[in-house]
């Protein structure tokens, strides 16, 4: 008798963080690598004051941001030129291949949930080191 490839409901408890291209540790959910998705990623971040990421962009990928609590500075278009600020209760749509930077420019956390059309969550993160200047820190 043979074992059945039937998807099911998996659970996953983020106990763990990894780190991601972008400079930031992100808990670990739902991925490919996790849970065999393939149409999704899902995760939980949690910037610390003062903290910001790597300028970046998602190749082939959309991306959806809920931010949980405190609130978070995104810089983003070809040069970065544009910027919003997303606080808690509020969400971000960040279309495929455009570049951005987040930061948290608080004296505070803030967690946000990201979800992305890309089940495998590292493989479409570009990173953009020529942009990493263009956004003062601090």
């Amino acid at each position: 008798m043979s074992v059945s490839s039937k998807p099911t409901c998996r659970i996953v408890r983020p106990a763990g963080t990894y780190a991601g291209k972008q400079g930031l540790s992100y808990f670990e959910g739902i991925a490919a690598e996790t849970v065999g998705s393939t149409g999704i990623c899902m995760h939980l971040l949690t910037i610390p004051p003062g903290g910001r990421a790597k300028a970046h962009l998602h190749e082939a990928h959309e991306t959806a941001v809920y931010v949980l609590s405190g609130e978070v500075h995104t810089w983003f278009g070809d040069n970065l030129e544009e910027h919003v600020i997303v606080r808690a209760g509020e969400m971000l749509y960040i279309p495929a291949g455009v570049p951005h930077l987040p930061a948290n420019l608080s004296d505070k956390p803030s967690t946000a949930v990201i979800a992305r059309t890309d089940p495998n969550e590292q493989e479409s993160v570009v990173l953009l080191p020529e942009l990493d200047g263009v956004v003062p820190r601090g």
